[in-house]
């Protein structure tokens, strides 16, 4: 479904991606870890769209998608949640969801001033799908409730809600349970396993190694923007240089 080959960036000095491989298979959760500044954000960041790598492709679902732009790369069918909540704190939890489906509106600036027919059943079934999103990840009842006034917990939940709602291939999370207690990371394992369930592929990023063993497939370690150790994982828990990457050589 999605395919990296190669790619690197450099930020000034710092090659923050060297040559990164990696393939995320349909249907599956695929986890990178790796310790603080390995580039794994990164990576996120030249998948969506932000970064446009310096070598390397990106390819998706048979799509060669490198260099495309972050609203190109929504409409091919990848969305992403970020580790810092971006969310719009003045609006509700409902209008947010709105925000992300905005790809999916059919009318643009003129028909939604002159409201036509066409574009109030437009956007009744745009608040429909963005309701859907919201009780799929148990936030219906807060739908009308501003962003801010939302506990931790559930501001994360929403920023899934938003990037699910545009129906995606591939959902990119990253650190999807920073930050919160034992109650809430269950929580969210068991939203993102019924969102593999209802057929979205789930490219993860998380420091929460207990999440990750819990949730992957497969897992990819990152050090120095480099590719240290791919497999499965109990493989990777055994791994000496993934252990070494993590605790030191000592």
């Amino acid at each position: 479904m999605l395919v990296l080959e190669s790619i690197s960036i450099r930020f000034g000095g710092l090659l923050a991606v060297d040559k990164f491989s990696m393939k995320s298979e349909d249907g599956r959760i695929t986890a990178i870890i790796g310790p603080n500044g390995a580039g794994k954000t990164t990576a996120f960041n030249i998948i969506s769209g932000v970064y446009a790598p310096l070598e390397g492709h990106i390819i998706f679902d048979n799509e060669k998608i490198t260099g495309l732009k972050p609203h190109e790369v929504m409409r091919k069918g990848i969305a992403r949640t970020y580790q810092n909540i971006h969310l719009f704190n003045d609006m509700t939890a409902l209008e947010n969801v709105l925000v992300g489906l905005h790809i999916k509106s059919r009318h643009g600036l003129l028909s939604n001033l002159l409201r036509s027919k066409s574009q109030k059943q437009d956007e009744k079934e745009l608040k429909e799908k963005a309701l859907q999103a919201l009780e799929f990840v148990g936030l219906k009842d807060n739908a009308y409730n501003t962003a801010r006034n939302l506990p931790y917990g559930n501001q994360k939940k929403l920023e899934i809600a938003r990037a699910i709602a545009s129906s995606p291939k591939v959902l990119l999370l990253d650190e999807p349970v920073a930050g919160m207690n034992a109650k809430e990371k269950d929580d969210v394992m068991n939203l993102v396993r019924k969102i593999v369930e209802g057929g979205t592929t789930i490219l993860l990023v998380e420091h929460d190694m207990k999440v990750v063993m819990g949730l992957a497939d497969h897992i990819y370690v990152m050090n120095y923007g480099k590719c240290i150790a791919d497999g499965m994982p109990a493989h990777i828990q055994k791994n000496p240089v993934v252990i070494e990457a993590y605790l030191g050589g000592d």
